[in-house]
């Protein structure tokens, strides 16, 4: 690490930065991280990258990256696992000054951001609110941006190679295929943009963790740890205390209503159409859901029902048990095995038989009259009404 360039010494530590940032990193790999860009924070001062006297125009694209030192190195300070907390707190919040107190004479940050960080907390509520809500909008539209980039410059890197594949470049014609410098510089712009809306996110949530536990030092440092845990113990336990000897008056006076043991009449419990006191003869596994309050009382207003109907299921629920399925099951089956031996018993009866084997000829001859009966009366009906008789419109003399 000691002969290695800022360039690639920077690409290492912006590599450790970005894995312990996503899925974090061992504190042997953190420390590193931060070893490296310490080492580069140096070579940058002593290189003399930066000037006061510049602005972010004056400043070359090679460079402009160079501007993230101090953020990767408050970023991965936090992460140090260490037993004095407050002195990790107030050197990250140093280094992010820093980068933000850069930013500013760069003209890298917003007005409105500048404004609000110079007043502080003197700001109201609903300011800080619109505040954070317009730096996540511009983190959001940050990281789109990146991501375009990002995105653009593979398309061009696919089309490039497939261009250079299909058409073979002769000697002395190799040019720079496209120049990406003005991405290049958009990039590290819009990264630096994205690390300051991180930064001041960060300040505020520093600055609120150290006087969390700043309070908690000057308290134990006051009072002195045993004390400070003895008073914690005993406070709880007669919050405990307290509380059995409360349920314990309660059990008294309170007598717990017999399991809801159906699902059907726990669903007209749930709806109101029956209490949870009246009886049934259900007697299978109790099914148990929903508060505590549905099964101690009757629901005697809308809120109790509606505080009842908090906890329920996304399904339908059953309209009987599993045994109460079974005997209707078994009650059909009943039904068509008795209907099954009644028919067997009528089909091997003398009687069908006899009717079977000799069918009865009164039933032909009865038919056979009927049938006559009803020739003769159709003959009649036609004797009476002559074909055409009814339609005098085709008369001509009529």
């Amino acid at each position: 690490m000691e002969d290695m360039p800022l360039p690639a010494l920077f690409e290492q530590a912006r590599k450790i930065h970005a894995t312990a940032t996503e899925s974090g990193a061992d504190q042997e790999l953190v420390k590193k991280g931060c070893e490296a860009l310490n080492k580069c924070e140096d070579m940058v001062n002593k290189l003399g990258l930066f000037s006061a006297n510049e602005t972010k125009e004056d400043i070359s694209t090679t460079n402009l990256k160079y501007i993230l030192v101090p953020f990767y190195l408050a970023e991965l300070t936090e992460k140090i696992a260490q037993d004095d907390r407050i002195q990790i707190l107030k050197t990250s919040q140093a280094k992010l000054k820093e980068f933000i107190s850069f930013c500013e004479a760069m003209e890298l940050v917003p007005k409105a951001e500048l404004e609000s960080y110079m007043q502080g907390a003197l700001n109201s509520v609903a300011d800080q609110r619109a505040r954070k809500i317009a730096r996540f909008k511009r983190q959001r539209a940050s990281e789109s941006k990146l991501l375009e980039i990002k995105e653009r410059k593979e398309r061009r890197g696919r089309s490039t190679k497939a261009a250079a594949l299909s058409t073979p470049v002769e000697a002395g014609e190799e040019e720079v295929l496209d120049d990406d410098g003005e991405e290049e510089r958009e990039a590290w712009n819009t990264t630096i943009s994205l690390a300051i809306c991180k930064a001041l996110d960060l300040l505020e949530m520093f600055k609120k963790e150290e006087e969390m536990l700043s309070a908690v030092k000057d308290r134990q440092s006051k009072d002195g740890d045993k004390e400070f845990s003895r008073e914690v113990l005993d406070e709880r336990a007669k919050k405990a205390e307290a509380w059995h000897r409360d349920a314990a008056v309660r059990a008294q006076y309170t007598k717990p209503s017999p399991p809801i043991t159906c699902a059907t009449f726990a669903q007209d419990v749930l709806e109101g159409r029956a209490k949870a006191s009246q009886a049934h003869d259900h007697k299978h596994q109790p099914l148990l859901f929903g508060p505590a309050s549905l099964i101690n009382g009757s629901l005697a207003t809308d809120r109790e029902r509606m505080a009842a109907q908090v906890f329920q299921p996304s399904h339908r629920l059953p309209t009987m048990s599993i045994e109460e399925a079974g005997l209707r099951e078994m009650e059909i089956m009943n039904k068509w095995q008795e209907r099954n031996a009644r028919l067997m018993e009528e089909a091997n009866s003398s009687w069908y038989k006899e009717r079977k084997l000799k069918p009865g000829q009164d039933d032909d001859e009865e038919d056979d009259d009927a049938a006559q009966e009803k020739a003769r009366a159709w003959d009649d009906w036609k004797d009476d009404n002559p074909r055409g008789a009814g339609n005098k419109k085709l008369t001509p003399c009529g």
